[in-house]
């Protein structure tokens, strides 16, 4: 029975000196860690007298005859006390009935991460000690030396950085048995940046990069520029597979998935972008043969097809007149001045101001076909500015 059976509880102090931290699992959402735990309590049915005052030790034989605190780790999914060559547990009993315990312990004990901000990322775990049997009225367990209580040897790890370990106590009520004294032992961890730079953003980069060299590829010369994007699409794809099957299966949105998803939607409009030059690129085409300016036994589909480009010393097009000097290079305002239209461009009798009339939508539209080539000019801007606004904002909302 426990030393002061039917009166107060009995004391029981403890103190941890943590070896190593062994594995942090995001998958399972776990931690193992490997400590020893000691314990100290006062039983006067073991003191003995001793004109020297020292104390006697003892290994695991002794510890199977006498009383001992009953400490388990809540939320454990797995431990064990080592056990080579022998059991590694010491008894250690000072003449006036002091024992010291320790024992040398691995526990894998659930940790539950909070991965919105994965990679970058901080993960408070916490690992719990109490009593099974003895309630607070049989058992007082606190900290022996307080926050000294916890100490821990230097530790590196792989993708964590350890920032700080903190002993705390509190308790814990069940609605059979009582109320019982929990410690903890809190730590905070950190994780390193630079192994998801190489493996995740740098080659997410990249490709979001490589997709813009499209944009200076001939607009007709289609297997380039349809392999390029398909080949960056299918990258992007590989990359997303792979970061999420080493990832668990929650049920929001991780900060990663927000950059990889953003950085493929990208990639994928370079695609579509692609498909919508290549469609006013033929149409331009059949409205220059409608017109006559193409011979009539000229196909442009098949032409494209057999090379992915239009062969130029094929086509009998009219050379654009030389524009006289302050005139508008306005392709748009061009038609329809030589087509009899009154000009947009008005001159002022002493000022050499000049209005513009705005064009409508289908003016615009008709520009864009006619002119296809604005489409690749003007992504060459607006996708990498948009891509660094986006990275601007990402890492200054997340770092």
């Amino acid at each position: 029975m426990r030393p002061g059976f039917g009166g107060s509880a009995i004391p029981v102090g403890i103190d941890v000196q943590v070896e190593s931290i062994d594995s942090i699992s995001e998958v399972n959402m776990d931690f193992t860690m490997t400590l020893y735990l000691r314990h100290y309590w006062k039983d006067e049915r073991l003191s003995f007298p001793s004109q020297n005052n020292q104390s006697r030790t003892f290994d695991s034989r002794l510890v199977k005859k006498i009383w001992v605190p009953d400490v388990f780790f809540v939320h454990s999914k797995r431990s064990f006390i080592h056990d080579t060559t022998m059991e590694n547990i010491m008894l250690r009993v000072y003449p006036d009935g002091n024992i010291l315990y320790s024992v040398r312990v691995t526990v894998t004990a659930l940790c539950s991460m909070d991965f919105s901000r994965f990679p970058l990322d901080t993960q408070n775990c916490s690992l719990e000690l109490e009593s099974y049997a003895y309630n607070e009225n049989d058992l007082m367990l606190y900290w022996k030396n307080g926050n000294d209580s916890l100490r821990t040897d230097e530790m590196v790890l792989s993708q964590f950085f350890i920032e700080h370990f903190q002993a705390s106590s509190g308790l814990a009520f069940y609605s059979s048995t009582g109320w019982y004294n929990r410690l903890f032992i809190n730590f905070l961890l950190r994780r390193h940046i630079f192994f998801f730079m190489l493996q995740t953003y740098f080659p997410t980069m990249l490709m979001v990069v490589l997709s813009w060299v499209s944009f200076w590829i001939d607009r007709r010369a289609v297997p380039a520029r349809v392999s390029l994007g398909i080949t960056t699409v299918l990258t992007m794809s590989t990359i997303i597979t792979g970061v999420s099957s080493s990832m668990p299966q929650v049920s929001y949105v991780k900060a990663v998935d927000i950059y990889l998803w953003v950085s493929f939607l990208f990639v994928f409009l370079s695609v579509i972008e692609y498909a919508a030059v290549n469609y006013c690129t033929t149409l331009e085409e059949w409205r220059k043969m409608r017109r006559g300016k193409l011979p009539s036994g000229y196909d442009a589909s098949q032409a494209m097809a057999f090379d992915g480009c239009f062969h130029d010393d094929d086509m009998e097009l009219t050379a654009f007149p030389r524009l006289p000097v302050g005139l508008t290079s306005d392709p748009l305002v061009d038609r329809l001045s030589s087509s009899g239209a009154h000009s947009p461009v008005v001159r002022g009798a002493s000022e050499g101001t000049r209005l513009r009339r705005q064009r409508s939508v289908k003016e615009n539209v008709d520009l864009i076909v006619s002119n296809s080539y604005l489409i690749d000019s003007y992504s060459r801007l607006a996708f990498p500015l948009s891509y660094l606004l986006f990275n601007i904002v990402y890492w200054s909302l997340y770092s």
